[in-house]
């Protein structure tokens, strides 16, 4: 299993409100508005800054996408890496993975997507989530793909 991400005193957000969306901890009980959101977007997604070199999204099935949400949720639950979805009312517009860096300069690496018919939201998301992520956490060489 891989180590914690963040100190054991940490107090993980389970929430966050930015302007015109909300985040909450993604897991099961999103699949299928997240699996409707990314599946109507995987073009929009895979430009978007930060999922050059990802291999996702691929189309799955509702089943294969629950699969993912659960071990999102796991990763969650041990402090491994964060996903959350980001959410304007009940709808899933995007999400947030926040997850150690591949890149020894950086300590997280952070990623999010908006879904295409939401593309305005894409700069706000990062430039709100930007913010937090410098003063809620505590990384000290976040990489986040500027838009």
């Amino acid at each position: 299993m891989s180590a914690p991400l963040v100190p054991a005193d940490f107090d993980v957000p389970l929430s966050f409100a930015g302007p015109g969306f909300r985040l909450e901890p993604l897991g099961p009980q999103h699949n299928e508005r997240d699996h409707e959101a990314w599946m109507s977007s995987i073009d929009h997604i895979r430009a978007t800054p930060g999922f050059e070199e990802w291999d996702w999204p691929e189309p799955m099935t509702l089943a294969e996408n629950l699969k993912d949400l659960e071990d999102h949720a796991a990763d969650f639950a041990g402090r491994t890496g964060f996903t959350y979805s980001i959410l304007d009312g009940d709808e899933v517009v995007g999400c947030v993975y926040i997850y150690p860096s591949p890149d020894p300069a950086h300590d997280v690496s952070v990623r999010s997507w908006v879904k295409v018919s939401r593309a305005a939201m894409d700069r706000v998301v990062w430039e709100t989530l930007s913010d937090w992520i410098g003063t809620t956490w505590p990384f000290v060489r976040p990489r986040y793909a500027s838009r």
